[in-house]
């Protein structure tokens, strides 16, 4: 992985509260903090994970440079001893998480830090940047090849990105999630997903007629020629001149494999017409590009509508994932240890949504051993052992009276050791094994969950001992209220 240094992408608060961590006494204090999410973007079904390379690289190359120190020095809020700390900080502690392409429901940890107070709390800013946004643009990319299906989707968002890192990361993200191009050269040469590309507009305006331009591709690239048809006019101009040059430059030499891009007007309309000429020409084999604006419901309706489009070109609406643009994983402490016992930790809000799940926990995933399809999610104490011998019978914990029990089941646990005391003891998969692992993910969900319109609800249970502590920690709350207010 290429090594880089972001040690400054912390949110400042985070200085101040380890900075208070070290002046009373915390420096050493073991806590564990989850990453999670609360909604799946879109209202959709399910959620991809990715970004773990990108956390993983951060945490090996974490370090606080002589110019950090200066820097934190200069603000005048810092202990010296505190910086003395910094100076020589590496992150020693543990991690667990869901792999890359790993399908993830609201409200279980897709990831999990058990270290010291302070170093849980420096990293805190980039696993969320990391996780959020990459995790954001591989749904969207998921949802966008569901309703593509068969045909191939390229990305190519990289000119409308929230720049650089979002551009290059996006279109990784994008691959991992169903993408199967990209336009974007770096991520091709750095990232390793495969890039492809034709001709702009302007291509066609520099040469003298849109002919000559057409030819003048044709030659250089004859066997990767797409020719762009709506410069001047699509049917009138574009496809008959593509027909002409196909069929006099590129036949004659052997080729079969061209296709024109359609990048404006009523898509479905203009491809059925342009269709019919390639057909009538005697060029059935020559392919068929969509792009502009396109989001997954567009896509589906121009397909139902009998489009014969084999390609998809999707820009803004992937790479800022447009149409809901925030993945919104929050990173709580759920547990700290004490005497080497771990004590749970809950966040109460008023908001029930907002009311965290407590303790190190275990995420387990249940799959029918007949369809091989998953059914639910069971977090558990991390201490839990579950027999598979045996029936399982997991209830919901928002209507504990709602079970199901579960004969014929296997059991997959998801949060798998990242790094332990520092170092890392996962070997990284390449870019192409974590999308293929999506690709399985995917391949076990029911059909219902893929909808984009009121998909089935995935449910994410509690084990009864997981449930229990929950339960006893509100109760402590709100009991300790309750004595406050009769004083």
């Amino acid at each position: 992985m290429k090594k880089h240094n972001e040690s400054m992408l912390i949110d400042f608060y985070e200085f101040t509260m380890a900075n208070g961590y070290f002046d009373h006494g915390y420096k050493d204090q073991i806590v564990y903090f989850d990453l999670f999410f609360r909604t799946i973007p879109n209202r959709g079904g399910y959620a991809i994970m990715a970004g773990l390379e990108s956390v993983i690289d951060y945490i090996e190359n974490l370090a606080f440079t002589e110019e950090d120190i200066d820097y934190l020095r200069q603000r005048d809020m810092f202990s010296d001893e505190f910086l003395t700390y910094l100076s020589t900080f590496t992150f020693t502690g543990d991690l667990y998480a869901v792999k890359e392409g790993t399908i993830i429901f609201p409200n279980e940890p897709i990831l999990t830090v058990r270290a010291t107070a302070i170093e849980a709390q420096l990293i805190e800013t980039y696993l969320l940047l990391a996780i959020n946004h990459q995790s954001l643009i591989a749904t969207k990319a998921s949802r966008l090849k569901h309703a593509a299906g068969d045909r191939l989707l390229i990305e190519m968002g990289a000119r409308r990105a929230h720049g650089v890192s979002s551009a290059n990361l996006g279109a990784r993200a994008a691959y991992i999630g169903g993408a199967d191009l990209t336009s974007n050269t770096y991520a091709d040469r750095h990232l390793k997903v495969p890039a492809n590309g034709t001709m702009a507009h302007s291509w066609i305006q520099l040469f003298d007629s849109e002919i000559d331009a057409f030819r003048a591709y044709a030659k250089t690239y004859p066997t990767q020629t797409t020719f762009l048809v709506d410069t001047y006019d699509t049917l009138k101009s574009g496809v008959p001149n593509a027909i002409k040059v196909i069929k006099e430059d590129l036949v004659p030499k052997g080729i079969n494999k061209y296709a024109i891009r359609i990048d404006s007007g009523d898509l479905t309309y203009l491809s059925k017409c342009a269709r019919r000429l390639l057909d009538e020409a005697g060029l059935p084999e020559c392919k068929i590009v969509a792009s502009n604006a396109l989001d997954e419901y567009l896509i589906k309706t121009i397909i139902d509508q009998g489009a014969p489009i084999d390609i998809f070109g999707v820009g803004e609406r992937l790479i800022t994932a447009k149409s809901d643009p925030v993945f919104g994983g929050v990173y709580k402490l759920v547990a700290m240890e004490e005497n080497k016992r771990i004590m749970p930790k809950i966040k109460i809000s008023d908001n029930p949504a907002k009311i965290t799940t407590p303790h190190f926990k275990k995420l387990y995933r249940i799959y029918d051993k007949t369809t091989g399809n998953a059914h639910a999610d069971l977090l558990t104490v991390h201490t839990e052992t579950i027999d598979e011998s045996k029936p399982l019978t997991i209830f919901n914990p928002e209507h504990t009276w709602q079970t199901t029990t579960y004969t014929d089941y296997t059991l997959k646990s998801l949060l798998i050791p990242i790094f332990k005391d520092g170092k890392r003891v996962y070997d990284v998969p390449t870019i192409n094994e974590v999308r293929a692992h999506c690709q399985n993910e995917l391949s076990h969900l029911w059909d219902e969950m893929k909808r984009f319109e009121h998909p089935h609800k995935y449910y994410v249970d509690l084990s009864k001992k997981l449930y229990d502590s929950k339960m006893r920690l509100i109760k402590k709350h709100h009991d300790a209220i309750d004595d406050k207010s009769h004083q």
